[in-house]
C-alpha cells in the first residue's frame, strides 16, 4: 500500500486519482481521508450530544484544502445535505458565480447564499470545522452559533480559536481540537495504522468509500463503550465517559486495533476489493491481539473457560468505582456473575450511569442481610475453639471481607476479589481465618 503525506489541493486529488487507476494496491492520503474519518466520527457523535441529526445541522468549514473538501465529501455520505455545507477559503464564502482561485473540487461545493465571508456563514450554524489557520474565529462569530455549538477547532498547533475562548463564550459548546492537551484530540492516528491494517490483512486492492465508513462507525461506537484502566491509566485520569468531552477514543487505546481493523476487513470483503478474505472473525480478532501483547493472547484462553462456566464472583469493595467498571465488563462478556457487597442506595445511581442493569448483578448489603445471623452462627463454628464468641461473630459479619468468606465457604459465591482499597493482611485475613488452608499447606 502507499500513504500519501503532505500534498496540497488540488494536485493531491490527481495524483492519488492516477495511483488508483494504475495500481491495484491501497492509496490513502492522510491529510484528506485520516482527517475525514476522524473528525468524522467526532462529528456524529458530538452530533448525538448536542441532540441534533446530521441531516439538519448547517456546517461551515474554514478551510477548502484537501482535507476540508474530503471531509465535506464524507459528511455528505454519512447524511449531511450539500446545501448545508458552507465552504470557506482566504477569500470567504465558495459560492455559485465565484470565479477567483476555484476548481473543480471547490466548484462541486459551491453553494447559492448570500454569505460572502466566515463571519456572515457561521451566524446561526449548528456545526465549525476549522482546517486553516490559527485565529481566523472570533469569539463573537462563536457568539452567534446556533444553540449547543459544535467547534471543531483543528489547525496545529494554534488553533481557529482557543478552547478556552470558545468556552468562555459558549458554555453549552461541544469543542474538539487538534491538540493533545485538550479533550477530543482528532488526531489521524486513530485512522491510518488501524484502516491499512484491515486492508492488507485482506489484501484489498484498494481503499473504498465503504472501509472508510467502515472506521468511521467503529471509532463512533468505541467511544461509546466504558473506557478500561489502562486507559485511564496512560491519561492519569480518574474517569472517562461517552459524552462533551469525550467524542472519540484516545490515541493510546489498544482497543482501536481490535475493532477498526475488523470493520473494514469486513467492509472490504463486502464491496469486493478483498482478495484474500476473512475465514473467521473471531481468529482473526485473536490474532490482532497477540499484536498488542502475549498476556492478551494468554488471558484470551482464560477468559474463554471462563464464559463456558460463569462462576458467582463476591466483591467486598462493591461501592468503589473501579469495582463496578470490573463488573460491567464481567457481565457484558458473560465471564461471571458479580455479587456487590453494598448499599444499593450508594451504587443505584452509578450502575445507572454505565448501563448495568440491577437484574444483571446481586446486590447484598452485608448488615441487613436475611443471612446476616446465619453466617454469623457459621463463623462462631468456626473459630469458637479460637476462642471466638457469638458477640465476636455478629462484630465480623458487619466487616465485608469476613462475610464474602463466609458466602464462600458456605457455597453460596464461588469466589472473592479483594484488596482493591485495604491492605494485604486486611484482605488475606478473613480467608484464611474462614477458609483456611489445604493440608500440608503453610
Amino acid at each position: 500500500g502507499i500513504n500519501l503525506e503532505d500534498i496540497r489541493a488540488p494536485e493531491c486529488f490527481e495524483i492519488e486519482r492516477r495511483l488508483k487507476a494504475e495500481m491495484n494496491i491501497p492509496v490513502f492520503h492522510d491529510d484528506q481521508h485520516g482527517t475525514a474519518i476522524i473528525s468524522a466520527a467526532a462529528l456524529l457523535n458530538a452530533i448525538e450530544v448536542a441532540g441534533k441529526s446530521i441531516s439538519d445541522v448547517r456546517i461551515v468549514f474554514s478551510g477548502a484544502g484537501a482535507a476540508a473538501l474530503s471531509c465535506a465529501a464524507l459528511y455528505l455520505e454519512l447524511g449531511a445535505r450539500r446545501e448545508n455545507i458552507t465552504l470557506c477559503d482566504r477569500l470567504g464564502v465558495i459560492y455559485r458565480g465565484r470565479t477567483e482561485e476555484m476548481d473543480p473540487y471547490k466548484q462541486a461545493f459551491a453553494i447559492e447564499t448570500a454569505n460572502r465571508t466566515l463571519a456572515q456563514a457561521l451566524d446561526g450554524a449548528d456545526v465549525f470545522v476549522g482546517l486553516s489557520v490559527g485565529g481566523v474565529v472570533t469569539r463573537a462569530m462563536i457568539a452567534k452559533m446556533a444553540a449547543n455549538p459544535i467547534v471543531f477547532a483543528m489547525a496545529n498547533p494554534d488553533p481557529e480559536i482557543t478552547y478556552e475562548d470558545v468556552c468562555a463564550e459558549r458554555p453549552d459548546a461541544i469543542v474538539a481540537t487538534g491538540r493533545s492537551d485538550y479533550p477530543n484530540q482528532v488526531n489521524n492516528v486513530l485512522g491510518f495504522p488501524f484502516l491499512f491494517r484491515g486492508a492488507l490483512d485482506v489484501r484489498a486492492t484498494d481503499i473504498d468509500l465503504g472501509m472508510k465508513l467502515a472506521a468511521v462507525q467503529a471509532l463512533a461506537a468505541l467511544a461509546r463503550e466504558d473506557v478500561p484502566d489502562s486507559v485511564l491509566k496512560a491519561y492519569g485520569l480518574e474517569s472517562l465517559r461517552f459524552g462533551r468531552d469525550y467524542l472519540i477514543p484516545k490515541p493510546l487505546d489498544h482497543r482501536v486495533l481490535l475493532t477498526v481493523p475488523l470493520a473494514v476487513a469486513r467492509a472490504a470483503m463486502e464491496s469486493g476489493v478483498a482478495r484474500v478474505p476473512i475465514p473467521d472473525f473471531e481468529v482473526y480478532a485473536r490474532r490482532l491481539e497477540t499484536l498488542i501483547s502475549r498476556r492478551l493472547e494468554l488471558m484470551r484462553g482464560v477468559i474463554d473457560r471462563a464464559k463456558r462456566d460463569p462462576k458467582r464472583i463476591v466483591f467486598p469493595e462493591g461501592e468503589h468505582d473501579q469495582i463496578l467498571r470490573a463488573a460491567k465488563i464481567l457481565v457484558d462478556e458473560g465471564i461471571a456473575h458479580p455479587i456487590l457487597l453494598a448499599r444499593r442506595e450508594i451504587i443505584a445511581g452509578k450502575l445507572a450511569e454505565l448501563d448495568l442493569p440491577e437484574d444483571r448483578v446481586t446486590i447484598i448489603h452485608n448488615e441487613s442481610s436475611e443471612k446476616f445471623a446465619e453466617y454469623a452462627d457459621r463463623y462462631h463454628e468456626i473459630r469458637r475453639r479460637d476462642g471466638v464468641t457469638k458477640s465476636d461473630a455478629l462484630k465480623r459479619m458487619r466487616m465485608r471481607n469476613y462475610f464474602g468468606a463466609v458466602m464462600v465457604e458456605k457455597g453460596d459465591a464461588d469466589g472473592l476479589i479483594s484488596g482493591l482499597t485495604q491492605s494485604y493482611p486486611e484482605t488475606i485475613r478473613p480467608a484464611l481465618r474462614v477458609i483456611g488452608l489445604q493440608p500440608g499447606v503453610r
